[in-house]
């Protein structure tokens, strides 16, 4: 292995010179570093990370903890992490909680032992200990789509309300009148959220939610399904189903088809957080998106000003509707508020 000794000797300067020169220090003139550079290329010298970070106090990787890697809208989420985060010169280390607190917990303390630089969370469970510790301990944390309430740790999220409202209104207009909704894990601010704002949106339109249409699932395709099985058992079956996430939906469409029953003839099906085989379903899925992408990168710029000693504030981007023919043929009027047709 080429040390700095050999890149030293190759361009007849000190160790000391090569070492500020690598890392980047003014204290050394343009033609010095030049010769380094242009040593430590053709010898094809790559610094000691670990080395490095003993004296710096910095790694230059962050870590990430997702809920379920599974999930194409977790997959899209980390892609964007890694770009923003490599952009910026940082390497990124993921954990997959797969939507287990122990998972969690696991890859929070295991990546704290690395001496990672910053840490983004997506809980898996809104009351982890561990993750708690974290959010006040000296490792610069940021919560990205979920987070803990009553932590000081920024926040970056999308707001889903105004979205859920517009799917609420779209259902209306086609004359569904009998909702149901296969909820997220109540221990998770998402699974609370949109909930709580698809029960709003209905009372707006002087519609109930009873509780016989409410599916209690843990945002994984199984429990879409199963909940969609007691739906369809009902006397009266709703006339359409939001699963306040993708995994959910798929599910749930899986168990229609199953009862040899049509989305949307039988049935309208709706789906939280877009992914991109929905437009290709047959019928296209109606659903909520999310700025995903954005939200991925902005969560690792406000990482990255804790990490350089400043400070970043919590950010909410907002969701929009995305209507396409799982719940019925729309009319050709524009939807209603910030939604899109497809």
């Amino acid at each position: 292995m080429v040390s700095i000794k050999d890149v030293a000797e190759a361009a007849g300067l000190s160790v000391a010179t090569v070492s500020r020169a690598l890392n980047g220090r003014s204290a050394v003139s343009d033609e010095a570093r030049a010769r380094v550079l242009s040593a430590a290329e053709s010898l094809g010298y790559r610094p000691n990370v670990v080395a490095r970070s003993l004296r710096t106090d910095r790694t230059g990787t962050i870590g990430l903890v997702i809920s379920d890697v599974l999930n194409p809208y977790f997959t899209e989420l980390a892609r964007s992490v890694e770009e923003e985060a490599r952009a910026l010169g940082y390497s990124v280390i993921i954990g997959n909680a797969d939507e287990r607190a122990e998972l969690e917990a696991h890859h929070v303390r295991s990546l704290l032992e690395r001496r990672i630089d910053g840490l983004i969370v997506s809980p898996a469970d809104g009351r982890s200990p561990l993750t708690l510790d974290a959010a006040d301990g000296p490792t610069p944390l940021v919560f990205v789509d979920r987070w803990i309430p009553g932590c000081a740790a920024p926040v970056v999220r999308a707001d889903g309300r105004g979205a859920i409202r517009d799917l609420v209104a779209h259902l209306y207009g086609l004359g569904h009148r009998r909702l149901a909704i296969i909820t997220g894990p109540a221990a998770t601010t998402t699974g609370r959220e949109r909930v709580e704002a698809f029960r709003s949106a209905l009372s707006e339109f002087g519609l109930s939610l009873p509780e016989s249409h409410v599916g209690r699932g843990d945002f994984q395709a199984e429990s879409g399904r199963l909940a969609t099985e007691r739906f369809l058992d009902l006397p009266e079956r709703p006339d359409a189903v939001f699963a306040a996430d993708n995994l959910m939906a798929l599910g749930a469409l899986d168990a229609i088809r199953e009862r040899g029953l049509s989305v949307p003839d039988d049935i309208g099906l709706a789906a939280f957080d877009d992914i991109p085989w929905f437009p290709h379903t047959a019928p296209p899925i109606t659903a909520v998106s999310q700025p995903t992408a954005e939200l991925g990168r902005v969560a690792v710029r406000a990482l990255a000003d804790l990490i350089s000693g400043g400070t970043a504030g919590s950010t909410v981007l907002p969701a929009h509707l995305v209507v396409r023919r799982s719940c019925g043929e729309p009319e050709t009027s524009a939807p209603t508020g910030g939604a899109t047709r497809e």
